[in-house]
């Protein structure tokens, strides 16, 4: 974090300093992303002013105030700044914790929901391909489960979109 102090018409003395800084190094107690801070510090007339700039992030925050005294407006304009920073800081944690979901409300959003509406017993014969095939456009079906006769593995004859047809073999890996 860079903090610049501007002072204009006084003299920045080291007190001074120090004292912006330390009120200024308190901001991180809110948020920790502060890419820099301006304090300007000017008197006219017997009226001390101060304004603060604070950049955090894509946000810029600015506070101004003025009083007969340079320590009590640095105190007035920390106060203001502090509210904005509290304010940022709190709609921050509101919009993660709308970014936050559990792995069960995650899996909810991104799976549709599985529901079986038929359940259907069919016996397997052995059956060579092309019974399979036959037996499969007979029901009207788009696949149909079957056992190979000379091998005696379980296999799926499917039809596909170029009305070929297709075979789905267990394989052991």
């Amino acid at each position: 974090m860079k903090i610049h102090i501007v002072a204009r018409k006084l003299k920045l003395t080291k007190p001074i300093k120090d004292f912006i800084e330390a009120k200024v190094e308190k901001l991180y107690e809110y948020i920790n992303n502060i890419v820099w801070i301006q304090v300007i510090v000017s008197v006219e007339k017997k009226i001390h002013t101060a304004e603060i700039v604070v950049h955090v992030g894509h946000q810029t925050m600015k506070a101004a105030a003025a009083s007969d005294d340079l320590y009590s407006v640095v105190d007035k304009v920390m106060d203001k700044i502090e509210t904005q920073v509290k304010k940022y800081k709190d709609k921050q944690i509101d919009y993660r914790k709308n970014d936050v979901y559990s792995y069960k409300e995650l899996h909810q959003v991104l799976s549709p929901e599985i529901r079986f509406s038929v359940i259907k017993d069919v016996s397997l014969k052995p059956m060579n391909k092309e019974e399979a095939v036959v037996e499969m456009e007979k029901l009207g079906y788009n696949f149909w489960l079957f056992v190979e006769k000379s091998t005696k593995q379980t296999q799926v004859v499917f039809k596909r979109l170029d009305s070929t047809y297709g075979i789905l073999q267990p394989v052991k890996k």
